[in-house]
């Protein structure tokens, strides 16, 4: 085997402050893992850093989608697609993880999911915030963190302030297409039906996509981040099927049926509706 010498242009002189450890704050990462079994369950650490790692991923989702929103309000389109891009990537990486948590049989998570009492990833208020910036608004689940004022106030202004979707019509109307007033100024905390006009107006983006075409491109990169994340929630579900089966889950939800619950639900449901549109003769 070939060795390599260090080069001697390599820092050596290096202080905790200024090396890679220190940059990235890896002496407080690394000891974030705390495994409460006792004693420690080999698979713990696994539980435990599969989901660190995810609220990981999730801070730079939100950090993302909420520079998506600077730019499409100040009308720079292309930007916030390149966003958005990258939100992508993120939601591919998170789908992933699901394949190294899958490797944990259910004799060995029953051998320390008992640990962590009411824990649940439904209690992430991380997730919620991405819910909300997404258009997925239910002011009843900021029942589950009473218990933390902070993320509470956090998850009150992602539930009262436009969406990315809203922030995109609401960009459309300021460029002088059509969007009713009752969808751009409204109570942004409630879901709304879908538009007829709406559906007509995105039609309109993509039966003349070369005139529209930066709208079109930002169009699709929604609907791909609104299928990546029913794709999260199926191989979530489908996790938690082969770990635990049909158990209640550890936060108190029924587990699996009510994980299915949540594939019914869709972020952008008017740009799924105007593919029905598209292309449709009236023939059958």
């Amino acid at each position: 085997m070939n060795k390599r010498e260090v080069e001697q242009s390599i820092f050596t002189d290096l202080s905790r402050d200024d090396d890679y450890g220190g940059y990235l704050q890896l002496d407080k990462l690394l000891s974030a893992q705390h495994p409460l079994s006792e004693p420690p369950h080999h698979d713990e650490m696994l539980f435990i850093v599969q989901h660190q790692v995810a609220e990981l991923w999730m801070k730079l989702a939100i950090h993302e989608i909420r520079g998506a929103i600077r730019n499409i309000q100040q009308d720079l389109l292309a930007p916030a697609v390149k966003n958005l891009a990258r939100v992508r990537h993120i939601q591919n990486q998170l789908n992933d993880q699901w394949t190294v948590l899958e490797t944990l049989t259910p004799s060995e998570y029953a051998e320390f999911r008992h640990v962590f009492g009411k824990a649940s990833g439904f209690q992430s208020a991380q997730y919620r915030i991405l819910e909300f910036l997404l258009g997925n608004k239910n002011r009843s689940t900021l029942s589950v963190h009473q218990h933390q004022p902070e993320w509470r106030a956090r998850l009150l202004t992602a539930l009262e302030s436009p969406s990315l979707y809203d922030e995109f019509l609401i960009y459309l109307a300021r460029r002088g297409m059509a969007i009713p007033k009752g969808v751009i100024d409204r109570d942004f905390s409630e879901v709304r039906d879908e538009d007829p006009e709406v559906i007509a107006t995105l039609g309109t983006i993509y039966h003349d996509r070369v005139r529209h075409w930066d709208r079109y491109e930002a169009c699709e990169t929604l609907v791909d981040i609104g299928n990546n994340f029913q794709f999260w929630r199926f191989r979530h579900m489908k996790t938690v099927e082969r770990i635990i089966g049909y158990q209640r889950g550890s936060g108190g939800s029924s587990g699996v049926p009510f994980l299915k619950k949540a594939l019914d639900t869709e972020f952008f449901p008017e740009l799924l509706s105007v593919r029905t549109e598209i292309g449709d003769n009236g023939d059958a």
